[in-house]
């Protein structure tokens, strides 16, 4: 190897942290290969998550003839759990099992459900499509059962995850933690979308049988493979004695915990609305072939990389979360307005540009959310933060997505029949509505936020002020 070569990677090896968003997330205390090995719960919630919302959602309605109301029944089950997020995170502050460990236990019952779950659902779906002899009404209960059980494992799963991950990492790596965490999410969303389609391109019930419960088993073994050794029995102290409804009130009086749980919530459903609309509004307004409309999941999964690389980077230089967040939703505006007039415009880049910057506004808001729920949260009370800062987002977002639809059906309807007028007589015209109520939401999200940046600003400045004060030069300077 000559000068020029050596010099080259040595420049790269130290620059390498800089560049590359998650490189300085490892710690003496949590090291890269740990991390990782810990970021693989996320990866299965990921999978699941495009299981149910992506692969079944079309498989039910197209290949095995499930009604379209029952369908949309069935996969808003899980969101039942989302607002218990905050009580199994508060669960898993405050329990010590016999072993010694808080966190584990949950993330182990978790993963369990979600196996469970995913074990019965093949079967259950197909008693559900009628392609069987026996009574509907059982596998109408046993889809019931299976995406319950994948809904509540999913949410204790990654609930107590992030508070494990929260507990073991440093202060100061916590953003690139967070960052890392939320990138390995989207990879296994990606990665299980891309499997699930090669997977079940031949479509047979023998095959639907196989991916679902291969699923299973991939979900209960990277699970265990990340559990391994993470947490030390009885590593955490002493656990203490309180009801939840004490601890809620006193987290939810702490740091204006409820103004950011509202704007959590709305910033969540103004970025998730259009989940279900961007490809039916690429292919029917701006007239993209599917292949086209389809590739908009990868660049809005791109954009939220960037966003999350982008928040990591100036969290990591001290930069405030919830200004980061606001940044985000600001971003946010500026993409569905882009969204919008590519229809008039009838622009494809346009329209490719405002997808991309959703997911970059969304990336920013989310890992500002989640980084400012763990700053402010005392070691005490991590899990229940992140249970609640998780319980506001996947609450809010299932809500938008459902209310979109109906939302969209009937302004088109209205458009279609002249009664808002004949210029809005358009297929875009139903589309554009709901884009505009997100906007109305991101920029009620940063009405939201303004009051934390500068309660965050305030006290910063206080505390500055008295740590000077305090200071040995200046009470010896003040004594002369």
């Amino acid at each position: 190897m000559n000068r020029a070569s050596a010099a080259l990677i040595r420049r790269l090896m130290q620059s390498g942290p800089g560049i590359l968003p998650f490189a300085d997330a490892g710690s003496a205390e949590l090291p890269m290969p740990r991390l990782l090995r810990l970021s693989l719960f996320q990866v299965t919630v990921g999978m699941a998550a495009v299981l149910l919302i992506g692969t079944l959602n079309r498989v039910m309605i197209v290949e095995l003839g499930v009604p379209s109301w029952l369908v949309a029944l069935m996969l808003s089950l899980p969101l039942v759990f989302a607002p218990f997020r905050a009580l199994i995170g508060f669960r898993s502050d405050t329990h010590r099992s016999v072993l010694g460990w808080r966190r584990v236990p949950y993330i182990w019952f978790g993963t369990l459900m979600q196996f469970g779950g995913l074990a019965i659902m093949p079967f259950s779906l197909l008693i559900l499509s009628g392609d069987t002899t026996g009574p509907i009404i059982i596998g109408q209960a046993a889809a019931a059962l299976a995406f319950l059980l994948v809904g509540a494992g999913l949410h204790t799963v990654q609930t107590v995850g992030l508070a494990l991950a929260t507990d073991l990492a440093p202060a100061e790596n916590r953003p690139s933690v967070v960052a890392l965490l939320c990138a390995m999410l989207l990879a296994g969303m990606g990665a299980s979308a891309l499997a699930f389609g090669a997977l079940l391109a031949n479509f047979s019930a023998i095959r639907l049988i196989q991916v679902v419960q291969g699923a299973a088993v991939v979900t209960i073994v990277l699970n265990c493979v990340a559990l391994w050794k993470q947490e030390a029995r009885g590593a955490l102290g002493p656990v203490e004695e309180v009801d939840f409804g004490d601890a809620w009130r006193r987290f939810a009086t702490t740091d204006r915990a409820r103004r950011r749980l509202l704007a959590t919530a709305l910033g969540a459903a103004g970025f998730s609305m259009q989940d279900i609309l961007l490809e039916p509004y690429g292919g029917r307004v701006l007239h993209l072939p599917v292949g086209v409309t389809t590739a908009l999941t990868a660049m809005l999964a791109l954009g939220s990389g960037v966003g999350l690389a982008i928040a990591a980077r100036w969290l990591a230089r001290g930069a405030d979360a919830h200004r980061v967040a606001g940044v985000g939703a600001i971003v946010g505006v500026i993409a569905f307005c882009a969204v919008i007039f590519s229809a008039p415009a009838d622009s494809s880049v346009l329209f490719a540009l405002g997808v991309a910057l959703i997911g970059m506004g969304g990336g920013l808001f989310a890992h500002g959310t989640m980084t400012a729920s763990m700053e402010t949260a005392a070691p005490k009370d991590r899990g229940l933060a992140l249970g609640a800062w998780g319980a506001a987002q996947a609450t809010a977002a299932g809500l938008a997505i459902a209310v979109s639809g109906f939302l969209n059906d009937a302004a088109a309807t209205l458009a279609a029949r002249g009664a808002l007028g004949e210029a809005l007589i358009d297929p875009a015209t139903g589309y554009g509505i709901v884009y505009l109520v997100e906007i109305l939401l991101l920029l009620a999200t940063v009405v939201a936020i303004g009051p934390l940046v500068r309660f965050a600003r305030v006290d910063g400045e206080k505390t500055e002020e008295f740590e000077m004060i305090s200071s040995p030069s200046f009470n010896s300077g003040v004594m002369r």
